[in-house]
């Protein structure tokens, strides 16, 4: 995400929260008053939005500094500290619901895309994202995956083709779409498939990536004997974590899930306010 992009999304989170004024925090009068606050993980987690949570108290107070113990996709364990937090507590009031709330969305995504990847990782699969994300937030979201260690899909319909069952119902036919696909674009093709029979058929047909879509274990097997080393395979599809090693040790290169961005629960993350000082 760009600087400006990130600035922009601030400024919408923070308009949401603050559309005119902190009544609490204003009528408290504490204009006067700095102080400290440590950001505190309540359960283990792998850290993701940093750059979110210090731009949102910034954009609030540029005074407000962040020290960060952690960087990105580091695993931190329940109740450490993550970082330190010191300004005007007015101004750390104000910001800390939305800066918390990019952080624990963020870090929840990285921490269950970690859970993915150790289920599979004495295999050559890799673990990716979907475009099933929150509006706007796509870009940070799918920072938070590789974060946990997994890998982007395509990061919108501009970056790839995909050609999935409603394409293929609407233009006539597997063939076709893929020949309609390869007259308009020089982008590799990849192809979903429901069955041995559309496997074959894109084998034939010479296409980058074959998806495999919601197959039993058994007959995803069968499809991998049919599909030449050349074409990547992909597994997607009622992925949960009791399901992926099994999916994984067929030997597809990829598995795609979209409970990452779409279930991942919010990290446990705390502010804690432990000090202050007049000015």
């Amino acid at each position: 995400m760009t600087e400006n992009s990130l600035s922009r999304l601030i400024q919408i989170a923070l308009q949401e929260d603050i559309p005119t004024v902190d009544v609490t925090t204003d009528s408290l009068h504490l204009d006067s008053l700095q102080g400290l606050a440590r950001v505190i993980a309540k359960e283990d987690l792998v850290l993701s939005g940093t750059d979110p949570f210090t731009e949102t108290l910034k954009a609030i107070d540029s005074s407000v500094t962040v020290d960060w113990q952690f960087q990105d996709g580091a695993f931190i364990l329940n109740q450490q500290n993550i970082c330190v937090i010191r300004g005007p507590i007015a101004s750390i009031l104000k910001g800390e619901r939305v800066a918390l709330n990019f952080l624990g969305h963020l870090s929840g995504i990285a921490t269950l895309t970690r859970c993915y990847a150790e289920q599979i990782k004495h295999t050559k699969t890799k673990i990716l994202d979907t475009r099933k994300t929150l509006p706007g937030l796509r870009a940070l979201e799918k920072m938070a995956v590789v974060h946990g260690g997994g890998c982007n899909h395509r990061m919108s319909l501009s970056d790839g083709v995909l050609i999935k069952e409603n394409h293929i119902e609407f233009a006539g036919g597997l063939a076709i779409a893929v020949n309609s696909i390869q007259k308009e674009s020089r982008l590799p093709v990849e192809v979903e498939v429901r069955n041995l029979d559309e496997v074959r058929k894109a084998v034939s047909l010479g296409v980058w990536r074959i998806l495999l879509d919601n197959m039993s274990i058994d007959d995803m097997r069968e499809a991998l004997r049919n599909i030449p080393a050349p074409i990547e395979t992909e597994a997607s599809g009622n992925m949960t974590l009791e399901r992926v090693r099994e999916v994984a040790e067929l030997g597809v290169d990829f598995i795609s899930v979209g409970a990452l961005t779409h279930s991942a629960p919010c990290a446990d993350i705390s502010l804690l306010l432990e000090q202050r000082t007049s000015t």
